[in-house]
């Protein structure tokens, strides 16, 4: 009776057949069961030839002409790794009948895919991109090759990791490792890429992912540190925004602290009862005038405006005539001869202040005449003054009663 062979290359023994040869079959037989269950291999996906081609990883069975063979077979082995440069996409395929778990490494070079497939695979396997050169975790089903998990923890209940190293796949080089005051960090390592990222998906909700702090401190704050001197960027969606909210005792509010040399104070910025949406947009350009306020134009839109207030009083007038401008005070001396002074043009709200210098009004008057057809109190008249120590401002209002006396 003829020996038969199970899917690992194992042989069967036969009556009679192996007589004188069992203890080398034997042998052979749990070597086959050492590379299986603990087995290391390094695969060359260019032993077929360069450019893009099929790399058939096999298992042959352990009779005493194959013992080599037997030993060094790629597809038997607990862990692969598939070496060279590779200059076009490359498969690599299991025999079929091949049975249980197995990792492969990707330690090729150049930048092209390497699928790993069943030879009689009804689907596609798993693929390796051109810049992935990691790990995967495979199960052959005997015809069929899919993959394990590569980056997804789930479980049914609360999962907690304490200290624990990922290796198959690794989620970072240390996993979740605790540093010298043992607090528990997530380590990423150098990787091919510029940029490690942290992901968080969930099902299609309009809250998205949440990322929360929770302890048994009545106050937990959440910390965000970067080393170096760089920036830190929020980056919402392209219509989104940077939502600070509020909760039942107090609105949204941010807070900007010191130089911790300068000390610990902060300016806070939150916003009083709102009875309305308002988005402020700020001006282009600082202001072009030192002293200037920011002012909102009802929508929002706020720019800076040089603000008008207050009286600016001139050198004491002594000529016959001047000419008034809107915002300046005037101390008229009279001594020596009348004067006239003229109103500027009006525009509503202006203001021009006389003042009697030397008390001289009631000898020589002070004449106030309006620009052009303005009015003085309603009427087009010129305004004489002939009171000492006579004192007194006119504001311009509109067309009809023009300039107007502020105190009486």
């Amino acid at each position: 009776m003829a020996s038969t062979y199970n899917y690992l290359g194992i042989e069967k023994m036969a009556t009679g057949e192996n007589a004188g040869t069992w203890g080398t079959k034997t042998n052979t037989n749990l070597d086959i069961i050492q590379q299986a269950a603990s087995g290391y291999h390094s695969q060359s996906l260019n032993l077929v030839a360069a450019g893009a081609n099929t790399t058939a990883l096999a298992i042959t069975d352990g009779d005493s002409t194959s013992v080599t063979d037997a030993l060094t077979n790629a597809a038997r082995n607990t862990v692969i790794e598939l070496t060279g440069t590779i200059t076009g996409n490359k498969i690599a395929t299991f025999p079929t009948d091949t049975e249980g778990l197995k990792v492969v490494f990707n330690n090729t070079s150049g930048a092209y895919t390497v699928q790993l497939k069943g030879a009689s695979d009804s689907g596609s396997g798993t693929t390796f991109s051109t810049t992935d050169k990691g790990k995967k975790l495979i199960y052959m089903s005997g015809t069929d090759l899919v993959e394990g998990p590569s980056g997804t923890v789930t479980a049914s209940s609360t999962t907690t990791f304490t200290n624990k190293t990922f290796t198959a796949p690794k989620y970072a080089d240390d996993g979740f490792t605790a540093d010298a005051s043992g607090n528990e960090n997530l380590v990423w390592g150098t990787t091919s890429n510029a940029v490690n990222e942290f992901k968080m998906k969930n099902a299609a909700t309009t809250n998205g992912p949440i990322l929360s702090v929770q302890g048994g401190d009545a106050n937990v704050p959440m910390n965000l540190t970067t080393k170096g001197t760089g920036d830190v960027f929020i980056n919402p969606p392209s219509t989104g925004s940077l939502v600070v909210n509020g909760n039942s005792t107090q609105a949204g509010k941010i807070k900007l602290y010191n130089d911790t040399d300068a000390g610990t104070y902060f300016a806070s910025f939150q916003p009083g009862t709102l009875t309305e949406d308002t988005a402020y947009i700020l001006p282009t350009a600082d202001a072009g005038t030192s002293g200037d306020a920011l002012t909102s134009n009802a929508s929002g839109t706020l720019s800076w405006t040089t603000m008008s207030g207050g009286v600016s009083w001139q050198a004491v007038e002594t000529g016959a005539t001047m000419t008034a401008v809107a915002g300046n005070g005037y101390f008229i001396n009279t001594t020596s001869n009348a004067c006239t002074a003229t109103l500027p043009a009006g525009t509503i709200g202006d203001e021009v202040n006389f003042i009697d210098y030397a008390g001289t009004f009631d000898s020589n008057n002070l004449t106030v005449a309006a620009n052009g057809s303005e009015k003085i109190h309603g009427s087009t008249d010129d305004l004489t003054v002939a009171v000492e120590r006579a004192g007194f401002a006119l504001v311009f209002t509109d067309t009809t009663q023009g300039w107007l006396l502020k105190d009486k």
